[in-house]
């Protein structure tokens, strides 16, 4: 059995796996990546730049943990915050549509959610995470449902909006008949632990190794993050066109400042 501790340092590789497989394809596009978040505090944004290199792609982040700075940092309306909360589709896409415009992305992840432990506003459920995704072919958002505790959900929460990511970027914006697409056999042989320097003979990092080897052993290196305390998930995307007409004189203090993240 393996602990929480060891856990949580297995999941932290695979984020970094997956931000080295998005950057690999931002760098072949020549595109930039910028970041929203919420819920998640930074935790996207330093995942993206642990990987060697990714100023090369990565262009800024922003850390709108509060209704008011969503606004203010990233035009989410006031009136859509009002009316769905902090933690719903709408806010997420406008989220991620004003990071990519303010930064000037190819592409710009957002998300949104409640890691926990309670959430104050009883209509939403702990653990449950909206992400945004705004590039220069697609617009959309996804939602899921986790189960874990609060540092759990929040690496989960990254980890989905990581391979969100990849997966628009290789359904929209890679053209296969250029073979430009990545190998994904190749990629699992790469391993990021270059970016570590372990040195083998210290006592903690043996451990780690065997505890490594142990989940390698039962099949849960390839999808540890979505078998890990999930309990539902959407399989769709949700695509959104906004035509509503906005409330000019919605504000800012028309706003439910109760909802907490």
């Amino acid at each position: 059995m393996i602990s929480d501790e060891y856990w949580v340092i297995i999941m932290g590789d695979d984020l970094v796996t997956l931000a080295s497989r998005l950057e690999r394809r931002l760098l072949k596009g020549k595109a930039t990546v910028s970041a929203a978040e919420s819920c998640t505090g930074g935790l996207l944004t330093s995942t993206l730049t642990d990987i060697s290199g990714s100023s090369a792609c990565f262009n800024q982040s922003w850390i709108t943990y509060s209704n008011e700075a969503k606004i203010i940092e990233l035009n989410v309306e006031p009136k859509t915050l009002e009316e769905h909360g902090a933690v719903s589709a709408e806010v997420a896409i406008q989220m991620a549509k004003g990071a990519r415009k303010k930064s000037n992305a190819d592409i710009a992840i957002s998300i949104t959610g409640i890691a926990g432990p309670k959430s104050d506003d009883s209509r939403k459920k702990v653990g449950e995470v909206f992400v945004g995704i705004s590039s220069t072919m697609y617009e959309g958002v996804d939602s899921k449902l986790f189960s874990g505790d609060r540092k759990q959900n929040k690496l989960n929460f990254v980890a989905l909006a990581l391979r969100n990511a990849i997966k628009i970027w290789d359904e929209f914006h890679i053209n296969k008949k250029d073979d430009i697409a990545i190998d994904e056999d190749k990629e699992n042989e790469d391993e990021i632990i270059e970016e570590k320097d372990f040195k083998e003979n210290e006592p903690s990092n043996r451990i780690y190794q065997e505890h490594l080897e142990d989940a390698k052993k039962e099949n849960w290196e390839d999808d540890i993050v979505e078998n890990w305390g999930e309990e539902t998930q959407s399989d769709s995307d949700v695509e959104f066109i906004e035509n509503e007409d906005i409330d000019e004189n919605a504000g800012i203090e028309d706003i439910n400042w109760e909802e907490q993240e």
